[in-house]
């Protein structure tokens, strides 16, 4: 059920801040969910801090995801990768890619980076002021703790 949770939330999610050295800076990355293959993928730029830092092999990297709106939460840890998987690439392609590569899907500057997920903590919640108004009430009236979502690991 986590699983399903997780990975229903992680689609929906369109960015988050990646760290591919060692704590020293995290950056805004967009991804794209793979869960047949329990990675997530980035398109980048050969010069980035990441793409460079992975130059020798999968590194060990975190990605931080946080969107309120979608009510979804994560710290997610893993090996990050680059990659010249071209269908893949092609799958992912979109004019939202297209708009950071002068050259398009063909341009030199252009890196497909894979980042496989090893371990997670995940929190959910309403997304629904109303919802979550209304569970406040009920602990204020009951004396209980609200149930605000959900919190596992993967």
């Amino acid at each position: 059920m986590s699983q399903d949770l997780f990975w229903g939330h992680v689609a929906d999610v369109r960015a988050g801040m990646l760290d591919a050295t060692n704590g020293a800076r995290h950056v805004p990355m967009s991804h794209y969910a793979d869960r047949d293959r329990n990675c997530l993928w980035f398109i980048t730029a050969k010069d980035t801090d990441a793409a460079k830092a992975a130059i020798g092999g999968q590194i060990s990297a975190t990605y931080i995801l946080s969107d309120g709106g979608k009510g979804v939460y994560a710290d997610l840890k893993g090996k990050l990768g680059l990659s010249d998987d071209r269908p893949k690439l092609v799958e992912l392609w979109s004019p939202v890619a297209d708009a950071w590569f002068d050259g398009g899907i063909d341009d030199p500057d252009l890196q497909l980076m894979s980042f496989h997920i090893t371990a997670g903590e995940v929190w959910t919640t309403p997304t629904s002021g109303l919802a979550f108004m209304f569970k406040i009430l009920r602990a204020n009236v009951t004396g209980q703790p609200p149930e605000l979502g959900s919190h596992f690991t993967i």
